[in-house]
């Protein structure tokens, strides 16, 4: 019972990261039908912005944190800007291919940045600490990080569904040409986007180096992609599917291994074996419309 409580608990934690980063995946998606391979490089460089903030300076990890996620939601919009506007009417493949391309420059300016060797995370020691919940000792960033997730998917629900901005990403989810049609500015509304989804992505990396602390230029490649299956499992477009994708994702992750231990070096093909499964069940994801592509 006590393994079951404290599996549960990193379960939990690990698919309230999978979820946050998925949201940034799945916000773009919903509004320019693009996939952003950057994301996960956008965590690899908000983990680092961190590290330096908590390495440098003795401002609190609140602080440092927020400064962090804010530094990597304007790198957002410069990416957007850079690598994504000019190509707005392009074909997809186009599109995807720029997006591909700006996921390796971004591995690849950190390596000349950072260096190639590993970088261990800081914990801040508030967060470091390990709390027993009955019998079995939870590290409290295993139980800080869901509060931390579910308090900013309540603002960005807000965002959503209580502003005039947030109207607006709606509205173009649905129909991008006519909103432009109507004096929106569309520009504006999508660096929006992309600035909270790499603010997310961001906040992801300093919670997930918190649990794994050793950083990596190219430690945003697999959490990435597993990210994206948690979008795509929830239904690609959909906030609320993103956020059950990841944490079904998550859970499944950390049950396999609890219970089949000998597994533990084929956990990254878990997420994969199961987008496999939901695409041959359930192609538009768990909560997924079926909407025609323009051509």
């Amino acid at each position: 019972m006590d393994n079951l409580t404290q599996n549960l608990a990193n379960g939990i934690s690990l698919g309230s990261l999978y979820a946050l980063i998925a949201i940034g995946y799945t916000m773009v998606y919903g509004i320019l039908r693009l996939i952003n391979f950057a994301h996960g490089d956008l965590f690899m460089i908000g983990a680092y912005v961190m590290l330096y903030g908590l390495t440098l300076t003795s401002a609190p990890w609140i602080i440092v944190l927020v400064v962090g996620a804010l530094v990597t939601g304007i790198l957002g919009i410069i990416l957007e800007k850079l690598a994504y506007k000019p190509l707005r009417g392009s074909q997809r493949i186009t599109i995807l291919i720029s997006a591909i391309g700006a996921s390796f420059f971004l591995q690849n300016f950190g390596l000349l940045l950072f260096g190639g060797r590993p970088k261990p995370f800081p914990i801040p020691e508030s967060l470091n600490k390990v709390i027993s919940i009955g019998g079995a000792h939870v590290n409290f960033v295993s139980l800080i990080i869901p509060v931390i997730t579910g308090i900013l998917l309540i603002v960005l629900n807000y965002l959503i569904h209580k502003t005039k901005t947030g109207m607006a990403m709606r509205a173009m989810s649905r129909d991008f040409e006519a909103v432009s049609l109507m004096g929106i500015d569309v520009n504006r509304v999508v660096s929006f986007t992309f600035f909270i989804g790499s603010f997310l992505a961001s906040v992801g990396g300093f919670m997930w180096s918190t649990k794994y602390p050793s950083l990596l230029p190219t430690m945003g490649a697999i959490p990435g992609m597993k990210c994206f299956i948690a979008a795509v499992i929830g239904g690609i477009g959909n906030i609320h599917g993103a956020v059950v994708g990841g944490l079904l994702l998550g859970l499944l992750e950390i049950m396999i291994i609890a219970f089949f231990p000998a597994l533990t070096g084929y956990r990254d093909a878990f997420a994969f074996i199961l987008l496999i499964i939901i695409l041959v069940f359930k192609p538009t994801g768990l909560f997924g419309e079926n909407v025609a592509e323009k051509v």
